[in-house]
């Protein structure tokens, strides 16, 4: 495995990513039992230095704040890849996997354009509020005159 590129700007090195391999689960006989093919893949985003060097303050606070739901609470992300019966294989889909995860991640978000109601919704609105008052006024008549 060589580096990892999420975007132009990050490119983490395989240091940073700690493998665990484990027997998977499921239907498979002898073989499934004897090989460890499932791929756990670790990368702590907090302690990264390759994060920390190469993204501002701003982008990777935002980083860890929508990877927050997926991190450990020592701050690493956790892929698990077992779809295949090759290691080989199931180690490709997790990286894949960690880089859509860290891309998505470093996204910024849109910014949000204004709107203003239209001519029509102000309309309905002040015609909302004069039915309304009309109904109010209409209550109190007859009690105050009797």
């Amino acid at each position: 495995m060589n580096d990892i590129v999420i975007n132009e700007k990050v490119i983490l090195p395989e240091g940073e990513l700690s493998w665990q391999f484990t027997t998977s689960g499921g239907p498979g006989g002898q073989h499934a039992n004897k090989a460890a093919t499932r791929v756990v893949l670790r990368f702590n985003v907090l302690a990264s230095p390759t994060l920390q060097a190469s993204l501002s303050a701003g982008e990777l606070a935002l980083m860890v704040k929508r990877l927050r739901p997926r991190l450990t609470s020592d701050g690493e992300l956790i892929v698990v890849s077992q779809e295949s019966r090759s290691q080989h294989q199931n180690r490709n889909t997790a990286v894949a996997q960690l880089q859509q995860i860290l891309a998505e991640a470093l996204i910024p978000p849109k910014k949000r354009r204004p709107t203003r109601p239209s001519r029509a919704a102000k309309e309905r609105r002040l015609q909302a509020k004069r039915i309304k008052s009309q109904r109010k006024k209409e209550r109190g008549r007859d009690w105050l005159e009797g």
